[in-house]
């Protein structure tokens, strides 16, 4: 869970389909839960879900309420009118575990005061042309691995020492893996179609990127950013005389932008280029489902520097670092499903954790 906490929502990104020909895609429903104690000005717990890497509801111990974040998600509840008071109903009650959990989780790692964030990450995946789905769900204290979920098993992966009591638990528990498996792997993938088909005109649009050529310094490397393309399902890379290039090619992440698009850099160094070989350098970017590439030439004329135009490079970059915090921020603030409360007592010396329960008929 390490990569998914720091990477967020980056994080995992949507799995590559294939870049030449149809536009199959493999869409993805995460709901995220995170209890927090000791920080300052920020609430002592999150929940929200995304469906594709978007953002669709929030709810946060100081409102008290679960919102919806896109317009199109209005429409569920056509299908189901109580549906915003049961998630609000579903949540102020995963508000009191998360508060027992915490303090458990202290007590498991022999801590009192500071600053401490217990999290939960699950949900599915569904490939809209096979119909092959997948469920997972993930764990994590203070920014490192707790527990996960292996579904081929049936079995919880601990990675410390800390975790095995609840490990043994919840392993020996069949109908209560029996009855996950069947949230993660048919009732998730259920809503998740229903999201998708709510939101299809936004979520199954395609949205070609502005790419640029930026540089800092004549010394700096030459970066070629996209950004504006919806979905995520894309990539870049530059390339010699029709050969993919990889030793002085340094690759960016896939990062959301404040209007729901992504955006990506990959940078050249050109500081040992002779100059009239930039003509053979050339950027390239693909996407999902469309046959065309996008191919920027490696030309001194159009790139775009802090010197010439500093507002052109600076607004994207800045733009960048704040979604980039912003997203950080969520990903501190995202987490646990709950399960009834199991609050520990004062002579346990082995307190257990609370387990999120997936009853119902909707993701939480």
């Amino acid at each position: 869970m390490r990569q998914l906490i720091m990477q967020a929502w980056i994080p995992p990104l949507l799995l590559l389909v294939s870049f030449h020909g149809a536009s199959a895609m493999t869409h993805s429903l995460k709901i995220f839960y995170t209890g927090s104690s000791g920080v300052p000005n920020f609430p002592e717990f999150v929940a929200l879900s995304l469906v594709d890497e978007i953002q669709v509801n929030y709810y946060d111990s100081n409102t008290r309420r679960t919102v919806p974040k896109q317009d199109w998600m209005s429409k569920v509840i056509a299908d189901d009118p109580q549906y915003w008071q049961e998630e609000t109903e579903k949540r102020v009650g995963h508000q009191q575990t998360f508060k027992a959990n915490i303090e458990i989780a202290k007590q498991r790692f022999n801590q009192t005061g500071g600053v401490h964030i217990f999290q939960n990450m699950y949900g599915c995946e569904w490939d809209d042309e096979t119909g092959k789905v997948n469920g997972y769900e993930q764990f994590g204290y203070d920014g490192k691995d707790f527990l996960s979920l292996d579904l081929k098993t049936e079995t919880r992966i601990a990675p410390n020492q800390q975790a095995l009591i609840t490990k043994h638990k919840w392993d020996n528990n069949k109908a209560q893996i029996a009855e996950e498996k069947h949230y993660l792997t048919q009732i998730c993938p259920e809503w998740l179609k229903k999201y998708v088909d709510y939101g299809r005109s936004s979520l199954l649009r395609k949205d070609l990127p502005s790419v640029p050529l930026l540089q800092k310094s004549p010394s700096s490397p030459v970066s070629c950013h996209a950004t504006g393309f919806y979905p995520n399902s894309a990539m870049m890379f530059w390339r010699k005389d029709g050969e993919e290039l990889h030793d002085i090619v340094d690759h960016g992440e896939i990062l959301p932008n404040h209007d729901g698009s992504f955006q990506m850099s990959s940078d050249l160094d050109v500081s040992s280029l002779p100059p009239e070989d930039w003509e053979k350098y050339e950027c390239v970017f693909q996407f999902s489902g469309v046959k065309e590439d996008i191919i920027t030439k490696l030309d001194k004329a159009v790139i775009r520097t802090n010197r010439e135009k500093p507002t052109d490079v600076t607004v994207p970059i800045i733009a960048a670092v704040v979604v980039l915090a912003l997203v950080l921020i969520a990903v501190i603030g995202y987490v646990y499903k709950n399960r009834k409360a199991e609050c520990s007592k004062p002579q346990d010396n082995n307190p257990e954790l609370t387990r999120l329960n997936h009853e119902g008929n909707n993701p939480r």
